[in-house]
């Protein structure tokens, strides 16, 4: 009896192997793709695969004026990217699960040039971009027609990134909180806590002991005749943080910076327009400071002017990454479905 017992046994395991191992094949092979492993690389961070001569030479000078310029108003000088050159021969396998890639495809052969955008080649979230070329001439020629098309793509799958893990970790209440005031939410994720809320301001931060990640959403009636113009963005913006963002000591309180003026970009994300506002802050009467970027946009009435800020105080530590981070997060802002 204990004989059959094991037999039993030992063929209903079989059967379970066989079964798991089946389950493996199929999942692996759905929708006719292998499983691809998770990206490797840290955040800001791109392979530039390019050989020796192409790297030293003008069009590694353009690949860096371009990817490796200095970050706009962070108080540091800063590259908008950390950049890593491989050669063809050393683009090994291990390489290739890297996040961000760029790849110059330049040979005598090649017909059609331009520049090839790829997604989840060898791993996921992963950025690929080729740029194809028949010599380096004309790669620098295709590069200066394509180089803000390329960046925006590093770009766009940096952020893509910060908000698929932030709706996989998110503090949903934050959202709420926003949505109430707004009508639309800003999704936040763990570690980020309601700070001050108003009926026209909101104060969400993730405060670690060394840094401190803000967003401001606030609100203000559309009665100018030019709302976003540089002059009147700031204008509200001092209004409100002296208003609700207290320094440290007895009359301190944030401010924009005078010392560097904010530079305004009109952009449309997800068939939205917004004026993009960078600049500095600072804290009146105080030593604090750092960056800011914020969204200003009609509400969907148009009776009132909608500002979603992300900012950044890191006084040890280079703020690019941070503010890369926290930006990220204004760009998950979604209106209520009807």
């Amino acid at each position: 009896m204990e004989m059959k017992k094991r037999v039993f046994m030992i063929k209903y395991f079989k059967v379970i192997l066989i079964a798991v191992a089946v389950l493996a094949v199929v999942s692996c092979k759905s929708n006719g793709k292998a499983l691809l492993p998770n990206v490797s690389g840290k955040a800001g961070e791109v392979i530039v695969v390019i050989d020796r001569e192409g790297w030293e030479g003008n069009l590694g000078n353009e690949v860096r004026g371009l990817l490796a310029r200095d970050c706009e108003f962070l108080p540091q000088r800063e590259p908008l990217y950390s950049l890593v050159n491989l050669a063809p021969g050393s683009f090994s396998d291990m390489f290739k699960y890297h996040r961000n890639i760029v790849i110059f495809n330049i040979d005598s052969t090649v017909t059609k040039q331009g520049v090839v955008y790829r997604t989840n080649v060898w791993a996921k979230p992963q950025c690929v971009i080729q740029l194809n070329a028949s010599c380096q001439d004309s790669a620098i020629v295709v590069l200066g027609k394509n180089g803000e098309n390329i960046a925006g793509a590093l770009e766009q799958a940096e952020r893509n990134r910060v908000i698929a893990n932030t709706l996989l970790y998110e503090e949903g209440q934050l959202a709420d909180v926003v949505d109430k005031m707004i009508g639309g939410k800003v999704h936040f994720p763990m570690g980020y806590n309601l700070k001050k809320v108003t009926d026209d301001f909101i104060w969400i931060a993730d405060e670690k002991q060394y840094t401190t990640q803000g967003v401001f959403v606030y609100k203000y009636p559309a009665t100018d005749d030019e709302p976003f113009t540089e002059e009147r963005i700031i204008a509200h913006r001092d209004e409100f943080l002296k208003k609700y963002v207290p320094g440290m000591f007895d009359n301190t309180y944030m401010i924009t910076s005078p010392f560097i003026t904010p530079g305004v970009k009109f952009l449309k994300y997800h068939d939205m327009d917004f004026a993009e506002t960078r600049g500095l802050w600072e804290v009146y009467n105080d030593f604090m400071g750092g960056p800011f970027v914020s969204h200003s946009f009609y509400s969907k009435d148009g009776k009132e002017i909608i500002v979603l800020e992300a900012w950044v105080y890191a006084a040890k530590y280079d703020k690019r990454q941070y503010l890369r981070q926290v930006e990220s997060l204004l760009y998950s802002f979604e209106w209520d479905k009807e």
